[in-house]
């Protein structure tokens, strides 16, 4: 099981294995306990054994996803030293690798490369010690701590909890792998405050951000124009009418540029540019978005399915949906593709 704690929407999977390979025999989405006030134990507990007995998991496994507004990813150069000691130097001294004051946030790493020194000193640790470039993931302490104990109330094993941010990079590796290890691509996940931007460059990490633009403000944007309510706006947002496309551009600009900085930034980085983009997340889910966007950044756009390398396993009322509904199931099929 993975469960996605989205802002304003829970998204989870379950998985099992089949033959070779892995099914996927289930999946929910639900609305969040809370979303506009502090969430409690108490509260998420009760959600996570609501999300378990729907799913009908066989397992008491689960990866539970952290959003946007409560972890981070950051990419740091950092000795090359066992990641447990990585953890502490981040714990003490965040500011020193990650350019900011986090102190409240709890901290994991994974060693991305490990360069060839040829045998020279190098590095800001100990005398003669190697750099790494490392993928930092950390969360808000308040939060992990929230979720670990929701989890134990709900007699829930938790194998990790992890961010979301690295999870469309997770499930695009299995669902796309030969465009993701030769192709320069990327990888737009739509959240409901934010949007996260991955590029991959022949299959490495290279860039992460979090854009402050998600799906509420296209919702109240829509709402306002047409003078309607924001639930009716969110009914009509996905379906897309003739009326409501003016609207869209001029509302999509800003993330638009913010998309177009984040690649016009890497590809001066690194001086190659990015072939395509791949949208997920619930606005994903529209034609007309994508198109709208694709002018923005004068790239190729499109949504992807991020259950393709999976079996279809599931109760005949969910076979019709599932591609229409499997964009916002990215995060999720991500982490769960991580343990699995």
């Amino acid at each position: 099981m993975a469960v996605d704690l989205g802002t304003r929407v829970t998204k989870a999977v379950y998985l099992q294995r089949k033959g070779g390979g892995f099914a996927l025999s289930n999946f929910i989405m639900r609305d969040a306990p809370v979303y506009d006030r502090s969430l409690t134990a108490d509260k998420l507990s009760d959600h996570l054994k609501d999300i378990v007995h729907d799913l009908g998991a066989k397992t008491r496994s689960v990866s539970l996803i952290l959003g946007a507004g409560e972890s981070l990813v950051r990419t740091a150069e950092m000795p090359l030293i066992p990641t447990f000691q990585m953890i502490q130097m981040l714990k003490v001294n965040s500011k020193n690798y990650l350019q900011q004051d986090l102190n409240d946030h709890k901290f994991d790493c994974h060693i991305q490369m490990q360069p060839d020194t040829g045998g020279e000193e190098d590095g800001d640790g100990p005398k003669g010690m190697a750099k790494a470039k490392v993928v930092v993931g950390g969360g808000k302490s308040e939060t992990v701590e929230i979720v670990r104990e929701a989890a134990r109330l709900a007699g829930l094993h938790v194998d990790e909890i992890t961010t979301g941010l690295v999870q469309p990079a997770n499930a695009f590796e299995q669902a796309l792998p030969e465009v993701f290890e030769k192709e320069v691509v990327a990888l737009v996940d739509f959240g409901y405050k934010n949007s996260a931007i991955t590029i991959l460059m022949l299959g490495e990490l290279c860039l992460n951000r979090v854009v402050g633009f998600g799906a509420a403000k296209l919702t109240a944007g829509i709402a306002e124009t047409l003078g309607i309510t924001n639930a009716e706006a969110e009914g009509i947002k996905i379906g897309m009418p003739q009326e409501v496309e003016s609207t869209i551009q001029p509302l999509l600009t800003p993330l638009g540029r913010e998309l177009r900085a984040s690649i016009d930034f890497f590809e001066h980085q690194h001086d190659t540019t990015v072939s395509q983009v791949f949208f997920s997340g619930g606005s994903a889910c529209s034609d007309y978005i994508i198109q709208a966007l694709q002018s923005e950044l004068m790239v190729p756009c499109k949504s992807w399915n991020p259950a393709d390398f999976l079996a279809l396993d599931l109760p005949p009322e969910q076979m019709g949906t599932v591609e229409q509904v499997a964009p916002q199931l990215t995060v999720a099929v991500g982490a769960a593709a991580m343990i699995i």
